[in-house]
């Protein structure tokens, strides 16, 4: 049902996160009580049989859904051209993947390394700033579906590339901090505003990918969205460790720069980013018609 996707995406990004978090934990106690080659060849083995399972289960337990009839596609065919020639939509997509690097990727695969290299934050502190970032979703996301269904998505959006700028500038001041314990108190600050924006970011993307597609060409636009989080892993890590190693400090200043005009540009596009369904939307517009052609 249209009204229920970004419960349903909260919910799946909630699933996601308790996995990372279980996941990590399994594995620590599996390593712990078997040292060695034998713990990771356990680890695989659990993950195979894990993963046989599932599918198991999607098979069984997930209706397929009804094909699409040739009556329902439209003139402009129904193969990633057609999604091409959807300019909206490119945009969004382009402007979000930008968001995904920054407001994403670089909080979980460059901050680990650069708070190690230039902060007096430990590996431990490291864990628990991570754990502060996936707990604070996994408790928040789903109550937050009511609070962000009340704003416009544009706004949603811009909310989004705030917190990401505010969470991205917010690194540089623990690189001046000599207590271990006060720098990590403030990264684990800066994860949990990371992880507003990520909650407000996920529930406003996917529900509006879904709603922006066409029935025909829904598997197409909801790749492309999988896509943007699959190129951030690839975009992310490869900006971020060249920094590094270059200037490290305009990973974070820079990605807030980067997240404040993705955000400039999504918020401009105004009315143009529909705020509800567009199914739902055409299916109210003759009962609203009627009462003007009385």
């Amino acid at each position: 049902m249209p009204e229920q996707r970004a419960a349903a995406f909260a919910l799946n990004r909630v699933a996601g996160n308790f996995g990372i978090g279980l996941g990590a934990t399994v594995g620590g106690f599996v390593v712990a009580a078997a040292p060695g080659l034998s713990s990771f060849q356990i680890l695989y083995l659990f993950d195979a049989v894990t993963s046989a399972g599932f599918a198991l289960i999607v098979l069984a337990a997930v209706p397929s859904p009804r094909a699409v009839t040739v009556a329902a596609t439209d003139a402009n065919g129904t193969g990633f051209r057609a999604v091409a020639r959807d300019r909206l939509f490119l945009t969004v997509i382009a402007a979000n993947l930008v968001l995904v690097v920054v407001g994403h990727t670089l909080f979980s695969n460059i901050l680990p390394p650069f708070a190690k290299a230039h902060t007096p934050v430990g590996p431990a502190g490291i864990g628990i700033i991570i754990l502060a970032n996936t707990s604070f979703i996994v408790i928040a996301q789903i109550p937050a579906v009511r609070v962000v269904a009340r704003m416009r998505r544009t706004h949603a959006f811009a909310l989004a590339s705030g917190l990401f700028a505010v969470s991205l500038l917010a690194v540089l001041p623990a690189t001046l901090i000599h207590s271990a314990l006060a720098a990590t108190g403030l990264l684990v600050g800066v994860a949990i505003v990371f992880a507003l924006g990520e909650i407000a970011h996920i529930l406003v993307l996917g529900p509006l990918v879904a709603d922006m597609a066409p029935a025909h060409l829904l598997g197409r636009y909801l790749s492309l969205y999988s896509l943007t989080f699959t190129l951030s892993l690839a975009i992310g890590p490869a900006i971020g460790g060249l920094l590094l190693q270059t200037a490290p400090d305009a990973i974070w200043w820079g990605g807030a720069v980067a997240a404040l005009l993705a955000g400039t540009v999504l918020l401009r596009l105004g009315d143009r980013i529909p705020d509800h369904p567009l199914a739902a939307t055409a299916a109210n517009a003759p009962r609203e018609a009627a009462p003007e052609a009385a």
